[in-house]
């Protein structure tokens, strides 16, 4: 079973090891790059796809059920953000802490930044208890060891420390 991310009228259907990959590398980018609130939300998304939490196969999410901020400019701020953490990803920013090599990363990031740049904030289907962490669920909390935003109080650690490369020595 595996898992997808859906949004600008695409989708990127990853194994359970992928998804792995693909939101390793996104934390990593994501936490060094979060400044304004709507930054720590979009956080707390990517911690609340853990799986060795949440389980194999049972995480992903769709860009239209993001909550994108009411304005046109908010939208576009989001976005820019979106891009600029999956920009951060493909420059392989701290991949050296991760204690593998993930070669399939590049093309799982490529993929999802098409989508991100294809979608229209507008379109999104803003619901109550859509998936997207609200105001108050955004992840502020940091895992000291791995210096990575974490989903502090949800659970203890990071996805790292949940996962064998957070294990490691």
């Amino acid at each position: 079973m595996g898992n997808l991310f859906r949004g600008g009228g695409d989708g990127l259907s990853l194994s359970n090891g992928g998804t792995d990959v693909f939101l390793d590398v996104l934390t990593l980018a994501a936490s060094d790059l979060a400044h304004d609130a709507w930054d720590y939300r979009f956080a707390a998304l990517l911690t609340l796809q853990d799986q060795n939490v949440m389980g194999r196969g049972a995480v992903g999410f769709d860009l239209e059920e993001i909550d994108w901020g009411a304005t046109p400019a908010a939208q576009a701020r989001a976005k820019d953000f979106v891009v600029r953490v999956v920009g951060l990803a493909l420059r392989r920013h701290r991949w050296d802490e991760l204690g593998y090599e993930p070669p399939f990363a590049e093309g799982y990031l490529r993929q999802f930044k098409a989508m991100v740049e294809a979608f229209d904030p507008a379109d999104a289907v803003r619901r109550d208890g859509g998936g997207f962490p609200g105001p108050g669920e955004a992840a502020v909390a940091s895992c000291v060891p791995h210096r990575v935003l974490s989903a502090l109080p949800y659970w203890d650690g990071c996805r790292f420390c949940h996962s064998a490369v957070g294990q490691q020595p």
